[in-house]
Order: C-alpha cells, then sequence, then structure tokens
C-alpha cells in the first residue's frame, strides 16, 4: 500500500516537473531553470507545484498543467533568503487565473513575513480571460499586496517577455524594473490600439525596452539577455538590505580610505565646462564600481548606488553633461523616488550638487514642475537617513535647496571652494538687480561687467554660505572620498523622529 502512494506521489511530481508547453527560441530558460539560476546553487526549493486551476468554461478543463503557469519557491542569494515567482509563457501565455494569482499571493506573504526580497520574473499575456471576475480578483490581491509590502521589503521586478493589461501594473508599484530587450510591455497591445485609435504601433514601438527604459522612465535597467538579467538581480542585492528593520550588509573593499585620488583631471579649469559626474563617481566609490539606476532616462541626474568603504550608499549628482544638469520635471520624478526609495531601507544618501537651477519655459510649466519639482523638496525633507551634501560647483535658486541643501535636514553639508551659491547665476542677477543703473550708464557694457565682477566675488565662491552656516565645511576636491567615509561612520548610528502620521501626500 505505501508502495502505491509514493509511486503515486512520484507520479504527480514527474508529471509536475515535465508537463509544461515547448519554450520558444526566444525563451532560452524555462521558468524553473530560471529560479534555480536565481539563487545560489541547489538552495532553489519550489512549493505549491501541484495547484491546478479550476476553471471549466469554454474548455478550459482540459488546458494547463499541474503547477499552473507559474513557478514559485524561495532560495538563498548570498547565503541570505529571497522568494521568487517565474511566470511561465509556455503554459497558456502565462495568463493569470485565480491559483496562478493565489501562488503568487502565498510567496508574497511569505516574504514578507520572513523580511526577506521578493523577485517577479514576467512573462505573461494578462488576466486569463475564461475566468473572468476571478482573474481580476487575482490581479487585485496581487496589487495590495505590492502596495502593503512597500518599503517594508525589497520588490524587485523582471520584464522577461511580453508582458501586457494587468501584468504590467504589478511592476509598476514594485521598487526596481528590470527589462530584457526583446521584452515588451503595455496596456493595450498593437491590435487593440489599431481597432480602438486607429493607430498603427509595433509591439517594440508602443512598448519596448528602449521605450521604457529612455521614453517612459517606467523601467529602471536594459539587459541583453535573461542570464545577464539574472546576473544583474543578485548584483542589486548587493546594495539593498532584507527589510526596513535592517541595514545594508557591510562588503569588502580594495581601495584605501586615505587614498588621495586626484580628482584634480577631472574638474574643468573653466567652470562654463561641463563636468562628467560619473567620471567623477566613480573616482569617489569603492573600486571605481557605481550601479547605475535609470542610466537613459532623465539623464541630466544621475542616480544609484556604490559603496564607500564597504558601505552601501544612494548616490544623486547633477549631470552637466547633459542639459547642463538643471532639474526638470522628469529628473524630479527620477531623485524624488530614489530618495525614498534609500530612506525607506536604511540607505545613506549621498547629493553632488552642480545645478544650475530648474528648467524654465512654457513646456516644463504646462508638464507641471512645479508639483514634479516639489517632490524632491519632499522627499529630502521627509528622509531621515544620513544626508551628506557635497556642493562641486554651481548651486543656483530652489535647485540649490532641492539638492538636498541644509535647509532640507542634510546632516552634513561640504563644499568645493569652487561653489557657487546664489539665488541666480551673476548675468541674471545683475540684470535684475541693476537694470535701471545699467540702463542709466553712460557706459552699460562696463558697468554691467563691474557689476558681475562684484557679484562673482560675493557669490562664486562658498564662504559666505560658510559665514552663514549653511555650508558646514570647504574641502580640497582630493579630500571628498576621506571626508564622505568619514562622514557616513559618524552617523552611522543616526537616529531621527518625526512627528506621528499616517501618511503624508506627496505631490502628484
Amino acid at each position: 500500500m505505501q508502495n502505491k502512494v509514493l509511486k503515486h506521489f512520484q507520479s504527480l511530481k514527474e508529471q509536475a516537473l515535465s508537463d509544461r508547453g515547448s519554450s520558444s527560441a526566444a525563451r532560452k530558460m524555462t521558468a524553473r531553470e530560471m529560479c534555480n539560476k536565481l539563487m545560489d546553487p541547489g538552495t532553489f526549493v519550489e512549493i505549491n507545484m501541484f495547484v491546478k486551476h479550476r476553471c471549466t468554461d469554454f474548455g478550459m478543463e482540459n488546458k494547463g498543467a499541474l503547477g499552473d503557469s507559474v513557478v514559485t519557491g524561495y532560495g538563498n542569494i548570498l547565503e541570505r533568503p529571497v522568494f521568487v515567482y517565474a511566470q511561465d509563457f509556455s503554459v497558456l501565455g502565462g495568463s493569470l487565473g485565480l491559483a496562478h494569482a493565489k501562488k503568487i499571493w502565498h510567496i508574497m506573504d511569505l516574504a514578507a513575513k520572513a523580511g526577506a526580497p521578493i523577485v517577479g520574473l514576467c512573462d505573461s499575456a494578462g488576466a486569463r480571460i475564461q475566468e473572468g471576475t476571478d482573474a481580476l480578483a487575482g490581479y487585485g490581491g496581487i496589487f495590495l499586496r505590492n502596495t502593503r509590502y512597500s518599503g517594508v521589503i525589497p520588490q524587485i521586478t523582471a520584464i522577461m517577455g511580453i508582458c501586457a493589461g494587468g501584468a504590467v501594473y504589478s511592476p509598476a508599484i514594485t521598487d526596481f524594473i528590470y527589462i530584457v530587450k526583446d521584452a515588451c510591455m503595455f496596456i493595450t497591445g498593437p491590435g487593440v490600439v489599431k481597432e480602438v485609435m486607429g493607430e498603427d504601433v509595433s509591439m517594440a514601438q508602443l512598448g519596448g525596452a528602449d521605450i521604457h527604459t529612455r521614453v517612459s522612465g517606467n523601467a529602471d535597467f536594459l539587459v541583453d539577455s535573461p542570464e545577464e538579467c539574472i546576473g544583474q538581480i543578485r548584483k542589486l542585492l548587493t546594495y539593498i538590505p532584507q527589510n526596513n528593520r535592517e541595514k545594508p550588509l557591510q562588503v569588502d573593499f580594495r581601495n584605501p580610505i586615505n587614498s588621495g585620488l586626484d580628482i584634480a583631471d577631472i574638474v574643468p579649469d573653466d567652470p562654463r565646462q561641463p563636468l562628467n559626474v560619473h567620471q567623477l563617481i566613480n573616482a569617489l566609490v569603492d573600486n571605481g564600481d557605481f550601479y547605475e539606476v535609470k542610466a537613459d532616462y532623465a539623464k541630466n541626474i544621475v542616480v544609484g548606488f556604490a559603496h564607500f568603504a564597504g558601505q552601501s550608499v544612494g548616490i544623486l549628482a547633477n549631470q552637466p553633461e547633459f542639459m547642463a544638469g538643471v532639474l526638470d520635471s522628469n529628473s524630479s520624478d527620477k531623485a524624488a523616488r530614489f530618495v525614498r526609495l534609500c530612506d525607506a531601507f536604511n540607505i545613506p544618501l549621498v547629493t553632488l550638487v552642480d545645478v544650475p537651477g530648474y528648467l524654465p519655459g512654457t513646456q516644463e510649466e504646462y508638464k507641471g514642475i512645479i508639483r514634479h519639482g516639489a517632490k524632491l523638496l519632499y522627499a529630502y525633507s521627509e528622509a531621515t537617513v544620513p544626508k551628506i551634501t557635497v556642493i562641486l560647483r554651481k548651486a543656483y535658486g530652489g535647485a540649490y535647496i532641492g539638492m538636498c541643501s541644509k535647509h532640507l535636514g542634510a546632516d552634513l553639508v561640504l563644499s568645493w571652494p569652487t561653489a557657487e551659491i546664489a539665488v541666480m547665476g551673476p548675468e541674471g542677477a545683475v540684470n535684475v538687480i541693476f537694470k535701471k543703473t545699467i540702463s542709466s550708464s553712460s557706459n552699460p557694457d562696463e558697468t554691467k561687467r563691474k557689476l558681475i565682477q562684484d557679484y562673482q566675488d560675493k557669490f562664486a565662491n562658498p564662504y559666505d554660505a560658510c559665514f552663514k552656516q549653511h555650508v558646514d565645511d570647504v574641502i580640497e576636491p582630493g579630500e571628498t572620498r576621506t571626508r564622505i567615509i568619514s562622514a557616513l561612520n559618524m552617523l552611522k548610528d543616526k537616529l531621527e523622529d518625526l512627528h506621528w502620521r499616517k501618511h503624508g501626500n506627496i505631490p502628484l
């Protein structure tokens, strides 16, 4: 009798492991193979392998597979627990019915209880139409958990194939989205767009990887293959903690603390020449290793992760090589979301400032630069993690305030001697303040040159701000790394309690 039971179990298990549709050439790894590849070797444990959908409408009783169209389980990455679900396009197009959804609900709930990251490998045509409102209920339960666990455990999504409809809303709520270069995501596919809008558009034009990493900003990372995607997710987890109660891991590093890196070659002699902030970041951080987020979107600001003496930090830096480093609607959104993510997961913030202001003009005003720009003010003001700011060169107007000034709660503000901190640039300020003086002068050009020089003498340096305690110290550029590490050590046990509230109301 026992033999019969075991044989039946073995038969079911073999069926569950093999009862999959064939994977297409574009999908070189099966869902189960991706889960195993993601985890440390031999640690992936699959659960809910024997689940079956219960739909009997439209001939569905004869379709599907054991486990339905998603593989779920847990394992270790870098010897720490991580939970995963991988949708299987080879089974009913990876479509989501109630059984599929409940498997994801369960693995998300387990991740939250264990205080561990959840990774979703998405490859789904969307809601299973044959299941009607059950499919919609399934998505609702996922969205609820995405939201309730936001800021509690890290949530990482990878778009591995063609994802449509409800399948793209869950990723949008998660912390990070990877997209493979041949993958797509959209609310409605080209067929529906053609029928409803009369617009001819390909899948790549509508929701391809390039569109979402460069134009819409919906995705954070573009990768060439599923294998690269999995490797990049594993790397990301070296920068972020397991949950909101922990700090990131301390990692090994090669650069000595007093490396004295020569930054002079990076900084142009002419303050009007753009500084390549990527070169500066690489010179400052451990091993020159910077993990950039949203690298191709809103390139006038750079955000990402790095280590200083083995400690994980989030870096935000204006990029003068793109749009002169101004803040606009998209860069404000990008920066604000990154600040809030770091604050949620106890990752200190290092801000490198070289900003001429907010982008003027009707286009930005109509896009809502007021409310978008306010998001960054809100995010920095709300953040309670250690906040270290280094003013490199220009720091003008509201953008100076918005880039984590002392006035928004920066714990330590350092400045290079090249810093210019003022309401606006010299020429613009003189035109406003001395308009009548210049126009009534016998030699307007000479008068204007003199007034500009006077303004520069006062504000084209950081000392006025130092006198007024808006800046804590002026440092040589070569000291920057050492001083950041010193500040991080000084602030490692920072504790800041804010007023109790249910939650704030961030500008949208």
